[in-house]
């Protein structure tokens, strides 16, 4: 099976040292969290670079090799500056049936492009890959405006059955919402809630495939005004 699991936020610059935190941090808990998908452990795994050009490496989870990568990336990059800078990095030597990608854009400041970190999870049948603590790590690592889990499925229902569109905040099995989204969260809403240490809320909505429970909370949440999308041209990080 194949999941995603997203977090976007919008301008916020940051140094390369800062990122390289934010990364190694996001690397151990899916370590963590996958280890049959992430082979060595929070602190031994090896990560494969994905560059757009130029060769491709590995890296650890250190925040000094971390640092390298994400150095190399933005002098690949010459508008890494401004629209943030990308990385992109594979779990090396997983079990049969994984395989997890992350990609991240993050430490620009555009005003039209979301900043975003998004974990790509396949996994052989009958696994169940933990959805609300992998994005408890992506939203505690990365404090976005909001983000959620879920996989194609889920994304075709709420565009034919919601209207949601692609770049706008949306919920799937699991939610995450900044603080500001989070005090539009109406009483009502069926899901379970956990406020996490960013003052966010993290919203449990259905196990997967559950996708009708998933449209309905979108179109909750959407009535409530706490999945209004950022105000273009962007000049903050969350609502």
């Amino acid at each position: 099976m194949r999941r995603v699991v997203r977090g976007f936020w919008g301008p916020r610059q940051e140094s390369a040292e800062r990122l390289a935190a934010r990364w190694s941090t996001t690397l151990e808990r899916f370590a963590a969290l996958l280890p049959d998908a992430v082979a060595g452990g929070p602190a031994g795994a090896r990560w494969r670079t994905a560059p757009a050009s130029g060769p491709a490496g590995t890296v650890g989870p250190d925040e000094a090799a971390l640092l390298g990568a994400l150095s190399t990336a933005r002098e690949a990059d010459p508008w890494a500056a401004a629209n943030g800078t990308s990385l992109r990095l594979l779990a090396d030597a997983p079990a049969p049936g994984w395989k997890v990608e992350i990609a991240g854009l993050a430490g620009g400041t555009p005003d039209s492009l979301l900043q975003s970190l998004v974990a790509t999870i396949t996994s052989p049948d009958g696994a169940s890959p933990p959805d609300a603590a992998l994005l408890t790590a992506v939203a505690e690592a990365w404090d976005p405006d909001y983000g959620d889990v879920g996989d194609r499925t889920v994304t075709a229902a709420l565009k034919q059955e919601a209207g949601f569109r692609v770049g706008t905040p949306s919920v799937g099995w699991v939610g995450y919402l900044s603080p500001g989204r989070a005090a539009r969260v109406p009483a009502d809403l069926s899901a379970e809630r956990a406020e996490l240490p960013t003052g966010g809320l993290l919203l449990t909505v259905a196990p997967p495939g559950h996708t009708p429970a998933v449209v309905a909370a979108y179109e909750t949440l959407r009535k409530s005004g706490a999945l209004e999308p950022l105000p273009r041209p962007m000049n903050r990080p969350a609502l």
